[in-house]
């Protein structure tokens, strides 16, 4: 009973608590008021037109083979809860999912182990600090704090089932082909690029062992990690994988459930509280919607019962979140009115 009081007058557990029942109860409303395709292709073409031109924001340094793509690259992308997908600009380019893949692998080890496993072995906090913070585990009791960040990724990863690590990434791959529908396939020159270069991410994994919050060797969970970052999609693509949380864990293509409710609730609660990074609040503030970035610069977010939005572009803001593809998501959003918390701005959110 007194840890029952405890629990109820924890502000954080609280807030968790009210972000899953808003998202539970969303996510079981029907999709109202959308428009009809031409309607939405129209919109997505007026967005595409104009943030093509945005400036700012640069390509990610420190992982070298993520400065040689084309910074003008702009695609967008939403999958309706049907299936059907409406696309503009460079929706069939493919680039690297990087850490937009985290809500998948965190919704794979709930659907292996139970939705429980996230908040005992991982965490659900957000951390206000950067996502490769080394800092965040040592202030925080729980180390590896949140699927969303890259500790308490490779800390998912470490969950995964498998005898392995190779065993473990081809049940991560096909669990990614699955959701995506379609072959997807490993940029070899990123994986080996982030490989080289990632002693931050060595130290993290280093530091969760020590901690005891990694739970497999940390040079095999370091790999399958980086293969996870390292995956090829389209705006297409990743849209789609975002539909299954938007259509309740249903597969909108193939009718096939990936996941229960209760996956997907935990799913997109963790997302709303981390997934953009430490700019999350701001996202919630401006656009209302849950949505996890990576650095290869690709945004998605979910509408749940409505439809599934993805935009690329490579250069990245401070925070590590694509400008052009916030924009493009927070335009879209306030137009449509998707936001879950009302929509923050009428006249369209077309400021960046």
């Amino acid at each position: 009973f007194d840890a029952s009081i405890s629990a109820m007058t924890n502000p954080r557990i609280v807030m968790f608590a009210m972000a899953v029942s808003l998202l539970t109860a969303v996510t079981t409303a029907r999709a109202e008021g959308l428009p009809e395709t031409e309607e939405m292709r129209s919109l997505l073409a007026d967005t595409h037109r104009e943030f093509a031109t945005l400036e700012g924001g640069e390509l990610p340094e420190y992982i070298p083979a993520l400065t040689q793509v084309d910074p003008e690259r702009f695609g967008i992308a939403a999958v309706l809860p049907d299936g059907t997908t409406i696309s503009v600009g460079d929706a069939d380019v493919p680039f690297v999912i990087m850490s937009a893949a985290k809500p998948f692998t965190m919704a794979l080890v709930m659907k292996q182990s139970g939705r429980e496993v996230i908040r005992e072995k991982i965490g659900v906090e957000p951390t206000g600090e950067p996502f490769n913070s080394v800092e965040a585990i040592e202030s925080n009791p729980q180390r590896s704090v949140n699927p969303m960040v890259n500790a308490g990724a490779m800390a998912a990863v470490s969950l995964l089932e498998g005898n392995s690590p190779k065993e473990r990434w081809k049940t991560l791959f096909d669990w990614y082909r699955a959701l995506a529908n379609s072959d997807l396939s490993l940029n070899q020159e990123v994986y080996r690029s982030v490989s080289r270069t990632g002693e931050r991410n060595k130290a993290i994994a280093a530091l969760l062992n020590s901690y005891d919050r990694l739970y497999a060797d940390p040079e095999d969970v370091r790999d399958v990690y980086n293969r996870q970052s390292s995956v090829n999609v389209t705006v297409e693509q990743l849209a789609m994988m975002g539909a299954v949380l938007a259509n309740d864990g249903v597969h909108p293509q193939t009718g096939e459930r990936l996941m229960t409710p209760e996956q997907v609730s935990g799913t997109l609660a963790v997302m709303t509280l981390a997934g953009m990074y430490d700019a999350s609040g701001e996202w919630a503030w401006q656009v209302g919607l849950p949505a996890k970035s990576g650095v290869g610069g690709g945004v998605f977010a979910v509408a749940p019962g409505k439809m599934a939005i993805a935009a690329f572009s490579p250069r990245l803001d401070e925070r590590g979140n694509s400008v052009r593809a916030q924009a493009a998501i927070r335009r879209i959003s306030n137009v449509l009115g998707l936001g879950l918390f009302g929509t923050p701005d009428t006249s369209a959110g077309s400021e960046p």
